[in-house]
């Protein structure tokens, strides 16, 4: 729905129609058969017309090249996430994803618009200048190409098995727009952007969103955080007709709430508690002098095997540890907001690929990206935010099962202070630890999360300007 729509008092009470169906077998089950499904899995679920979960991949209908590609993953089972997730999404509802890190959230919506665009396409192919179909938006430009790396990855091996071209590009900052505007120019099925670049790219009427059936917010918190509000209002305004609209968070700020309120009807999952840390990560606290944190860190390091995570909040600490670290021939890379952006992106890819052991960063530039290989992480000094902890410094992983597989987190603190002893507890609220709520009502909680709100701009947030993203 625009906002043109809205002003109107226009409404859309009935979901997308869609093509596709749950096999018979599960649509003849009932209601109880799929609650228990559900609490089996942990989901929780709100909303009208709540389609069944479905627990094999297999059965969400995929095309071959598909299951073959996610074979060659190693993903052969849904999560819970996509269990509920994905047919949701299939079924054309709104929907409204809040999960914690590592619970693989991004095949959720990226999935999905790879097979509505694939219908589309076969329908009646695209013509120049012709899209987006899909619009996935996303806070940072390293997830945003994360992101376009997964839909590039589908599309490719669909073209192999069909000879069904599907067009995707990404439109962020730091990158040409010359380059950008020649893949639009042909016409394109799914376009990946970040907030700032986007907007510009609307602003001067070199994308026309006039087609757009499907949208994805990814980390809709963290845009939010990052002062984007604004410019996803811009967005909304050049929208028409009826989409499906889909926001993911690890965490439900009063914003997003009164967005959600006013402009969707959708279908809310939760997997875990908003705001809590992942039960499937181990969680260690040690007590360390100011002075020998440095040395310690080296420590660590030795006991463990590759890959490690370090966070720091500043970005002198993570120079100082890189710097460090490399003096001592550890294979380390490190990346904050004040290194540009190819610097970022050949550490990222460097570690991902394992010829880098240690990565070195600040939340922000971590916040939503996965590496599927992670054996520890390392907190080198007490996140300023609880959400930064629990969405950001502990569930990089996206494994669960067995203990070989499961990340440690290790918080370092100075001697004497034990006020995150707790996080992750049972005893309350992991924030404050009053036992009168959870860490999602607590009012010590708002109260900052209030004033930091007053503080955007004064932290690292990867860019010097919104159009850097």
């Amino acid at each position: 729905m625009s906002v043109k729509e809205m002003a109107k008092a226009i409404t859309y009470n009935d979901p997308i129609k869609t093509s596709w169906t749950p096999p018979r077998y599960v649509l003849n089950m009932s209601e109880e058969q799929h609650e228990r499904v559900r609490k089996k899995y942990h989901i929780l679920v709100e909303g009208d017309g709540i389609p069944p979960p479905i627990k094999s991949i297999k059965e969400m209908k995929f095309p071959a090249a598909i299951l073959r590609g996610l074979k060659k993953k190693g993903i052969h089972h849904p999560t819970p996430i996509q269990i509920q997730g994905i047919p949701t999404i299939l079924s054309g509802c709104d929907m409204i994803v809040i999960a914690f890190m590592g619970s693989d959230k991004m095949l959720v919506f990226t999935l999905p618009v790879i097979m509505f665009c694939l219908e589309q396409k076969k329908k009646l192919p695209f013509s120049k200048h012709e899209g987006p179909y899909g619009l996935i938006i996303c806070p940072l430009w390293e997830l945003a190409h994360q992101t376009h790396g997964i839909l590039e990855y589908y599309c490719h091996l669909l073209q192999e098995d069909s000879s069904l071209l599907l067009c995707c590009t990404l439109c962020t900052g730091g990158m040409s727009i010359k380059e950008q505007m020649e893949t639009i120019r042909h016409g394109v099925h799914m376009m990946v952007a970040t907030p700032g670049r986007l907007t510009d790219l609307l602003q001067k009427k070199m994308v026309s969103l006039n087609i757009r059936r499907y949208l994805a917010l990814d980390e809709a918190d963290h845009m939010i955080d990052l002062g984007f509000e604004g410019d996803i209002c811009t967005i909304f305004s050049y929208f028409k007709g009826q989409q499906q609209t889909l926001l993911f968070s690890a965490t439900m700020p009063k914003k997003i709430q009164n967005f959600a309120k006013s402009a969707l009807k959708p279908v809310t999952i939760n997997v875990g508690h908003a705001g809590a840390a992942s039960l499937d990560v181990i969680q260690e606290v040690e007590y360390v002098k100011e002075e020998a944190k440095m040395v310690y860190l080296l420590e660590c390091l030795q006991k463990t095997p590759p890959s490690v995570l370090i966070f720091a909040e500043r970005k002198a600490d993570v120079d100082a540890s890189h710097e460090y670290l490399l003096l001592k021939g550890v294979k380390a890379v490190a990346i904050h907001g004040s290194k540009d952006q190819e610097e970022r992106t050949k550490a990222i890819e460097t570690f991902r690929e394992s010829k880098k052991h240690v990565l070195v960063a600040t939340d922000v530039a971590c916040k939503g990206l996965v590496f599927p290989a992670i054996q520890h992480v390392i907190n080198y000094d007490i996140s300023e935010e609880i959400e930064n902890y629990v969405h950001g410094r502990t569930g990089h992983s996206g494994n669960t099962g067995t203990k070989q597989k499961v990340p440690h987190v290790l918080q370092v603190l100075p001697c004497g202070d034990k006020s995150m002893l707790d996080i992750g507890g049972e005893r309350g609220c992991a924030f404050c630890r009053g036992l009168g709520h959870w860490i999602t009502d607590c009012p010590k909680l708002k109260a900052m999360q209030t004033k930091q709100v007053s503080n955007i701009g004064h932290k690292d947030y990867l860019a010097h300007s919104p159009m850097d993203f």
